[in-house]
């Protein structure tokens, strides 16, 4: 513990201006204020430099009890009064005294020194409550502010002691910082956050121009990458920038946004300030042992989580499923996890209910990481976190086929960097490869239907060469592999892989997988402009019944592309075609079947002449479509309309059928076949 009249000045505070602004009014009312944060965010230097301010304006003073080093004898009191000592010798002897507790004085006596003259307690009263009055009495007289800086490690201490200051003197004001709330009635709160990397596209934030100013001219891309891959923390970044000293800005940023735990270190005002791995160290010590297995197998998640999957992940014979989420709340309190979204509400556009959302900050993953390695469990939380992401694409996948297909959008969405790092991470053996194959498969239509083709084949390329038994489940990923391939345009891949897919379903007798290659193969003929044979394909799958409603496209959808396929040459069985679609549906809610059956009768009005007719069908079919995504069949889609609103309302001539674009290629005859251009992604 540390403690002292603090007159210094201080240094400058970067992109603090709003807590700066809350705080210094909350000094003006409230009695207490408490400025909580995660380690390294900055609580202190700001409560310090608020505080000088306030003193310089109200020429007073701060007395200020750092807490961290541990309690000496005479406790908190003790060190307030050693902070309050004045400097001439009278007054020291008169506080040693008082903290050497004395005998209790006489009614009626005088306490000298830091006390105004008053009626002294009854013989029953202890120093303890001399002290408190003399502490309060010094701060009327000096006008001073109480700091208890870092309450953490005595936080049941520090809150008794701010207790009785204000039974003293209700006038009293008492800062504290603290990872958590002390938890008083009289208690205002002012969370102190990471500093923001960016104020919006092109603008710097303050994580950037505290960076800078260490960094001197650089290049303000390389700054803005160090600062997100370190979260905008300032106590990460001021390390960082020690680095500068031997190595050079790109080396820095390529190293901070490696996967992998950074051990940066560097002089500091405090020993926990040294590195990130020591100021997490000191919150990790005040963890209860459950709260610290929780944020040690939190470690493995690479992102956001609801209370499901930490379950999921942290629950073993001695983390109890039910313990979990307690864990999560103290772990909340202490700042080591933060909350991304609350619970409570619906799902704006699926009126799903909405779990709460946590979120382990980089420096807290990487000390836990250590931790979990260190104590051998690495490997089985690894192995439950997958095993549960596998449980996250197979009910994304039952939900896509059921009347809840947005509810499978959102649910991938919201579980997208899990579910990467499920696909990514190198499996440990055989099992852990099958079971990271098995995420890849269940999220067929996520990679297939919802435009991101090219991601499901790199995952799908690689986890096929580490699972290279015979099973059923291979099976389905060579069709899958396959159907990303031919719609992609890679038409010698897709060949091969459809192949080696009909051989393994033919040896599995898995006549659902027979039906869904006649479907690619089908996909294959429309970009050959072979319609008789794309035509002869989807026949085949399309008159199929599946076994299997869960897996793939499904006779429905081999329906609709057949009428796309009929459209032109014979818009008659292309009407057929599209209501036996419609018909064969599995719900009302399969907008992806919706959509592409909607754009085939827009293609057979269009080819009956009736184009007003097909331009409200294909409106219908975009709206549609952009439930779900897939960027290429919208664009194709938007082509198809622009050419009808020339058609409707400028009266053109429809094109000939030679010039018609193919459906899944956006831009007219003149431009050439292009690989899919996958659909960017935002966020970490």
């Amino acid at each position: 513990m540390t403690a002292r009249a603090d007159r210094r000045p201080l240094p400058g505070v970067v992109g603090r201006t709003v807590e700066h602004e809350l705080v210094s009014g909350l000094l003006a009312s409230a009695p207490l204020v408490t400025l909580t944060g995660a380690a390294g965010v900055g609580k202190s230097v700001l409560a310090r430099a608020i505080l000088e301010e306030h003193t310089a304006r109200h020429d007073g003073t701060v007395l200020r009890v750092g807490c961290w080093d541990g309690l000496p004898e005479g406790g908190l009191a003790e060190a307030l009064l050693r902070a309050a000592r004045p400097a001439d010798s009278t007054r020291r002897d008169t506080t040693a005294a008082l903290v050497r507790r004395a005998a209790p004085t006489r009614v009626g006596e005088p306490v000298h020194g830091l006390a105004e003259p008053t009626e002294a307690p009854t013989g029953a009263a202890t120093a303890d409550d001399t002290a408190i009055a003399a502490i309060a009495a010094h701060c009327r007289r000096s006008r001073a502010t109480v700091l208890l800086d870092d309450c953490d490690p005595l936080r049941d201490e520090c809150a008794q002691l701010v207790r009785r200051l204000l039974r003293a003197d209700p006038t009293l004001r008492i800062v504290a910082t603290a990872r958590g709330a002390l938890g008083l009635p009289e208690e205002r709160t002012v969370a102190i956050t990471a500093l923001p990397v960016t104020l919006g596209e092109g603008i710097a934030g303050p994580a950037v121009e505290l960076l800078a100013a260490r960094a001197g001219a650089a290049t303000p891309e390389l700054l803005v990458a160090v600062c997100q891959a370190l979260e905008g923390s300032p106590l990460a970044i001021a390390l960082a920038a020690q680095q500068l000293d031997r190595m050079s800005l790109p080396q820095l940023a390529a190293q901070v946004g490696s996967d992998g735990p950074l051990f940066y270190s560097g002089p500091a005002a405090t020993v926990r300030h040294t590195s990130l791995y020591a100021a997490q160290a000191a919150g990790y010590a005040l963890c209860s042992p459950l709260d610290r297995r929780v944020w040690a197998r939190l470690s493995v998640l690479p992102s956001d989580f609801d209370p499901w999957l930490a379950g999921c992940v942290c629950t073993s014979c001695d983390v109890p499923a039910a313990a979990v989420e307690g864990a999560l709340e103290r772990l909340l309190t202490a700042s080591v996890v933060e909350r991304v979204r609350d619970a409570g509400g619906t799902q704006e556009d699926t009126g799903t209910a909405l779990p709460p959302r946590y979120r382990l900050p980089r420096a807290a993953r990487d000390f836990g990481r250590t931790q979990l390695r260190e104590a051998g469990e690495e490997a089985a939380a690894l192995r439950r976190f997958r095993q549960a992401c596998a449980a996250l694409a197979a009910e994304a996948q039952i939900a896509w086929q059921g009347p809840h297909q947005q509810v499978a959008v959102r649910l991938v969405e919201d579980e997208q960097a899990n579910l990467d790092a499920a696909l990514t991470r190198p499996p440990q053996d055989a099992e852990d490869a099958l079971g990271a194959l098995e995420i890849a498969v269940s999220l067929w239509f996520h990679w297939a239907a919802c435009g991101f083709r090219r991601e499901g084949r790199a995952h799908l390329d690689r986890l096929l060469l580490l699972s290279r038994d015979d099973t059923a489940l291979r099976a389905r990923a060579l069709w899958l592999a396959g159907y990303l391939a031919a719609q992609e345009h890679a038409l010698g891949a897709a060949e091969a892989l459809l192949d080696e897919a009909w051989s393994a379903a033919v040896m599995h007798a898995d006549s659902d997988g027979l039906a869904r290659i006649a479907h690619a193969h089908g996909v294959l003929a429309l970009y050959r402009g072979n319609t008789a044979a794309a035509v002869a394909c989807l026949e085949e799958a399309a008159r199929h019944r599946s076994r299997d409603p869960w897996f793939g496209p499904g006779p429905a959808h081999s329906w609709a592309l057949l009428a796309v396929a009929l459209s032109s040459p014979d818009p008659e069985r292309a009407r057929d075609a599209a209501r036996r679609a419609w018909e064969s549906r599995h719900s009302d809610g399969d907008f992806w079947l919706y959509s592409t059956v909607l754009y085939a009768c827009a293609a057979t009005e269009r080819a009956h002449g009736e184009p007003a007719a097909a331009l409200r069908a294909c409106h219908a079919a975009l709206a549609a479509k952009k439930l779900i995504g897939d960027p290429l069949f919208i664009a194709g889609a938007h082509d198809l309309l622009t050419g009808l609103r020339r058609e409707v309302h400028d009266g053109e001539p429809p094109p000939d059928h030679d010039e018609k674009a193919p459906w899944w290629r956006p831009g007219g005859p003149d431009v050439p076949p292009r690989p899919f251009f996958s659909r960017l992604r935002t966020g970490p």
